[in-house]
């Protein structure tokens, strides 16, 4: 039997490349985890740097606490009254921001490329909570500039929120993909999680809005603002779960009002004896 001839192996030509061709596409799916471990980590040096500026520059000193105010530390801190409730204030709105934003990640089950971009916008506007942190706690140095450090304090808690209402709104536009069936149009955490995203918008918008109006008691209407909205966020809930209890009721009620399939037949059939 005569061998097959061997060819000489000569050294392989690489394969041809493919032009890839770069595509964008805007409903291409995100890393949901990542970005809800991004917005957590912003809502966490945002909370540090407003208790920062607290130990820096409202912590009464000791020769003062002695010499201005007679050794009494309640005193003390009662001088720098002002700054501890901008600061309680300011907490409590990047609090319940952040809470907000958990609620509504948490009904989200697939993150999209515009829910990334408008949730970046949010946090960014969350990363000026500290300024208006700033502004409003020198309104007690700086009276004359009350009614703008007011006013850029609105607006910073208007975009912020309005941000995450419009996550919630693309989110909405392909509820089938992006959210939970619990949360989507006509679910049972549907009204409650639109109530509380509409909140701060609103808040701060009318907040913004009556400044204009009633510009000398621009601190106190910012200062209500901010106590007002962790109260309105419970008794929205409190609404949202009566309102709800109450459609249940109605419908219970229409059921029990509609006869049974069959009982009219049944009421005007003669009686038949029972079978043996």
């Amino acid at each position: 039997m005569l061998a097959a001839p061997v060819c000489p192996r000569g050294p392989r030509e690489p394969p041809a490349r493919s032009l890839e061709i770069f595509t964008f596409d805007l409903h291409e799916p995100l890393s949901k985890e990542r970005v809800e471990a991004f917005s957590d980590g912003v809502y966490a040096i945002v909370a540090t740097l407003l208790i920062l500026d607290i130990c820096e520059d409202n912590v009464p000193d000791s020769k003062d606490v002695k010499e201005k105010f007679h050794g009494s530390l309640v005193a003390a801190l009662g001088a720098s009254g002002p700054h501890f409730l901008a600061y309680f204030g300011s907490f409590a709105t990047v609090g319940l921001l952040w809470f907000a934003h958990h609620s509504l990640f948490l009904h989200i089950r697939k993150a999209t490329q515009p829910m990334g971009l408008l949730n970046t916008l949010s946090l960014a506007f969350v990363g000026g909570l500290p300024l208006a942190y700033q502004q409003t706690s020198a309104f007690a140095r700086r009276p004359h500039d009350e009614l703008e450090s007011v006013r850029v304090s609105c607006a910073i808690i208007f975009f912020a929120s309005i941000f995450q209402f419009a996550i919630w709104t693309t989110a909405l536009l392909q509820e089938g993909e992006t959210l939970q069936p619990s949360a989507r149009f006509g679910g049972r955490e549907h009204a409650f999680m639109f109530a509380k995203l509409v909140l701060y918008p609103c808040a701060s918008l009318l907040a913004f809005a009556c400044t204009c109006v009633l510009s000398r008691f621009s601190t106190a209407i910012f200062h209500a603002m901010q106590i007002a909205v962790p109260f309105a966020f419970l008794v929205s809930r409190l609404l949202v779960r009566l309102a709800l209890a109450g459609l249940r009721g109605l419908r219970g009620l229409r059921g029990l009002a509609r006869p049974a399939p069959g009982a009219a037949d049944d009421a005007q059939s003669p009686l038949l004896p029972a079978p043996c």
